[in-house]
């Protein structure tokens, strides 16, 4: 994996594309040049942005749960909104860490502005996968159905708008997961203590 800082680095221009690179050359030169491939990329790098996209559609469905009176419904949701942020967060934590410079090849056309010059891990891979494990939990969905549905489009997404490098996306994914199974995991015993007090009653 590079470390390569944020400090102003020499001219790549003469520079053949190595590694990771050629990767993401291949997939833009493959796909971005598709119909509707870059505004649907761009579409969802708004909605991942900050994890705020995601923390609004656990609102939302916290909301409509706890209308309809299903408290459980509306604590997982809750608990969508805030895995979303939380992974989110940690991204934003290991990037600082990291400090891995994001792609900056004359060859990689860059399609969206970020919001620092970090990369590693992609916080929208992140962020992305804690909030489909979540929400599709909460709205009672097969546990493969809303990751399949959501995951590896955002993942591709970030390659084609030349933003992360496809290792970035891969770790961004699996701290995601991490994050969405530390929270299941944080209910479930919450749950197991809160049954003898209510056995108790």
């Amino acid at each position: 994996m590079s470390t390569e800082s944020t400090d102003p680095m020499i001219d790549d221009a003469d520079r053949a594309p190595r590694g990771e690179e050629l990767i993401l050359i291949g997939v833009q030169a493959a796909l971005a040049g598709r119909p509707g491939v870059l505004p649907a990329a761009r579409g969802l790098s708004h909605l991942g942005e900050h994890a705020l996209g995601w923390m609004g559609l656990a609102a939302a469905g916290a909301l409509v749960a706890a209308r309809a009176g299903d408290d459980e419904r509306k604590r997982k949701y809750i608990e969508a909104g805030v895995g979303a942020f939380g992974a989110h967060a940690a991204s934003v934590v290991i990037k600082r860490i990291v400090r891995r410079r994001r792609p900056h090849h004359p060859q990689i056309t860059v399609g969206v502005s970020t919001p620092s010059k970090l990369s590693f891990p992609s916080s929208h891979a992140t962020s992305t996968t804690a909030a489909a494990v979540l929400l599709g939990r909460a709205a009672g969905l097969p546990p493969a159905a809303l990751p399949a549905a959501l995951v590896a489009p955002m993942l591709l997404s970030r390659l084609v708008l030349g933003v992360h490098y496809p290792s970035d996306v891969a770790a961004g994914a699996l701290i995601g997961a991490a994050s969405a199974g530390a929270v299941i995991a944080a209910d479930k015993l919450y749950i197991d203590r809160l049954a003898p007090s209510a056995s108790n009653k």
